[in-house]
């Protein structure tokens, strides 16, 4: 019933004197945890799904057209009561996650929400029941249900994995429970200190020192975080443990083909498509992140590079930080100079309360756009330090607050879009600011510069989170076999790191725990391969835009508003583009490969 989170799991940070950060407005979902509305709301849930389940269970096979219409209505309704309930409560637990009251509101409104809405469970077991030609007759019928043939169609593809009415209401009271490992996992994160030069500090800041430009304070930093995580790694092992049995119970009693399954059809992407991606980036390894970090090894006069090194400047990059207002500047000026229209969408979020920007002790690591609900408007979550690449941030995390907007006027339940898509409009939304910055370069220097860090970023987005991928993948593999040690997790973990990352680097010790802080693999596995699906792709929309962009900025909006309403294929269709074609994710690559060929013909 609640919206996906999306969240960056290479998301970056900064410090310093940053200017007025903004933080967020939640009252557009309720004043307060004691606001009337919220209980009203909640009075009203619980009535709701009661009488939903009263009309309803039993009789959906005894509908018409427009009474199947009409249940659907009922049920976005719930869903977006639902949703805004817990929009509220997370989004004020993820700004102080050490908060006990806060952590309460949050486990209070999902035991609640839960207990009501589990009289709904039947629906989508009966809605799968329905015969398929008498669906068909009724969309040809009644156009108005027809729009909702999306939904329909992902609901009955989960048809061969369902289990009876009794078990499948066990499951869903039961979630309450497997969400209390994550929250175990945010607030363990949240509240871990590191100690660097005498100072305090939480995670945030602490992987920011990765990429100063002091070689010595990157060290000092990796060396502290390795630290940490190896005191908390029974904690973080016990929830990897735990998390990846309960998923194992649960698809082996639905029957799921592979511990990803799942995933790909909540994604609405064909598991080739996926294997097609994975197998291409992985070929790729050499020519791009191999390549790119010998480049890089050489830059800064090194022998081997270490892995604090991976995020470094480089040598000749100015060590800067970067005003919130001159973030804000950077991004609405690219976003405007490809359409006016995506300036005029972005602007409600920094003058409305829409975005939470500052670091502080005990608020959610990392960075998200949270989509709320559709009668509301999106919140965005940053933890901006003012780096280069927290730039990129905001214009990521944008696009996707853009993209929401916009498919918002689908209705509660088209317009979310599976995470392989939800992607895009972030991706691109960073690929319009760097191609502007870029266009913008003074001099040689800073045009290199500039296509190190991006190159980078895409390495970060796509090499390795593919890596993060193969690493699930073992992951849930070997705790089919039996109880995981964290060694060995950590074992598992270096096994993909080498190979993805190349001959160029040493691996200190330490370094095999720092799997422990990324929050994707512990509240959505098998999340990360999103991101190297939306990079492809949008590396792959970006050229049709290069080569031809009469018409593209409509093309694109119409596919942003499609939000959840159309399957990837339908989606690319009017740009000549398919991602079920090998060659697509190949095309998507050789923009990587490009630049760093132009990196390299700099040194020459």
């Amino acid at each position: 019933m609640t919206d996906t989170v999306l969240r960056d799991a290479n998301a970056p940070s900064g410090d310093k004197n940053l200017g007025d950060l903004p933080e967020w407005d939640l009252s557009d979902l309720y004043a307060g945890e004691d606001a009337p509305e919220l209980q009203r709301d909640l009075d009203w849930l619980q009535t709701a799904c009661a009488e939903f389940a009263a009309d309803y269970e039993g009789k959906l096979d005894s509908l018409d057209a427009a009474g199947l219409l009409e249940c659907l209505h009922r049920d976005e309704a719930i869903s977006r009561t639902a949703g805004r309930i817990m929009s509220f409560a997370g989004l004020r637990y993820y700004q102080l996650t050490t908060d006990g009251g806060r952590a309460k509101f949050l486990s209070d409104c999902q035991e609640k929400v839960t207990n009501y809405t589990t009289p709904l469970v039947f629906f989508s077991l009966e809605l799968n029941r329905l015969d398929e030609g008498a669906l068909k007759a009724m969309y040809a019928e009644n156009a108005d249900l027809a729009r909702y043939a999306p939904v329909i169609r992902r609901i009955r593809a989960m048809k061969p994995h369902q289990l009876s009415d009794e078990l499948e209401k066990f499951l869903h009271d039961l979630g309450v429970v497997g969400d209390a490992w994550e929250r175990l996992f945010d607030e363990t994160i949240a509240g871990l200190t590191f100690t660097l030069d005498g100072e305090e500090m939480g995670i945030e800041g602490t992987l920011n020192l990765l990429t100063e430009q002091d070689r010595d304070q990157r060290e000092a930093a990796a060396r502290e975080l390795a630290r940490v995580f190896g005191e908390n790694i029974r904690t973080f092992s016990r929830v990897h443990n735990t998390a990846a049995k309960e998923k194992e119970v649960i698809d082996r009693w639905r029957k799921m083909p592979t511990p990803q399954t799942g995933r790909h059809l909540s994604n609405d992407v064909e598991a080739e498509v996926v294997e097609a991606l994975r197998d291409a980036v992985v070929a790729a390894y050499p020519k791009l992140s191999h390549r790119y970090y010998e480049l890089k090894r050489k830059w800064l006069g090194l022998d081997r590079m270490q892995v604090w090194d991976r995020n470094a400047p480089l040598p000749m990059e100015e060590t800067r930080i970067v005003g919130w207002e001159d973030a804000r500047e950077t991004v609405m000026n690219a976003y405007g100079a490809f359409d006016p229209r995506m300036a005029d969408l972005a602007q409600p979020f920094f003058e409305k309360g829409w975005i939470d920007a500052g670091v502080k002790q005990g608020k959610a690591p990392g960075a998200f756009a949270h989509p709320t609900v559709t009668d509301v408007h999106p919140y965005v979550m940053l933890n901006y330090l003012g780096k280069p690449r927290d730039v990129m941030t905001l214009a990521h995390e944008l696009g996707h607050g853009v993209h929401q907007v916009l498919a918002a006027e689908q209705g509660e339940l088209l317009s979310s879009t599976p995470l392989t898509l939800a992607e895009t409009a972030s991706v691109f939304g960073e690929m319009l600011t760097f191609r502007r910055m870029l266009d913008g370069a003074k001099d040689q220097a800073e045009r290199k510069v500039l296509l190190a860090g991006k190159v980078e970023d895409m390495i970060n987005t796509v090499v390795r989170q593919i890596a993060f991928y193969d690493f699930e993948c073992k992951l849930h593999a070997a705790r089919r076999e039996g109880e995981l040690t964290p060694d060995d997790i950590n074992a598992l973990w270096m096994s993909v790191q080498a190979e993805s990352l190349g001959p160029a680097f040493d691996f200190m010790e330490g370094y095999e725990t720092f799997w422990a802080y990324i929050p994707h693999f512990v509240h959505s596995p098998f999340y990360v391969y999103a991101y190297a699906f939306g990079d492809g792709l949008v590396n792959a929309l970006y050229a049709v835009y290069e080569e031809n962009p009469e018409g593209f900025q409509e093309k694109y909006f119409e596919m942003l508003k499609a939000g959840g309403s159309k399957h990837h294929k339908d989606l690319l269709a009017p740009f000549g583009l398919d991602a079920s074609d090998p060659a697509f994710w190949d095309k998507g690559l050789s923009i990587i490969s490009d630049m760093i060929d132009e990196l390299e013909a700099m040194e020459e």
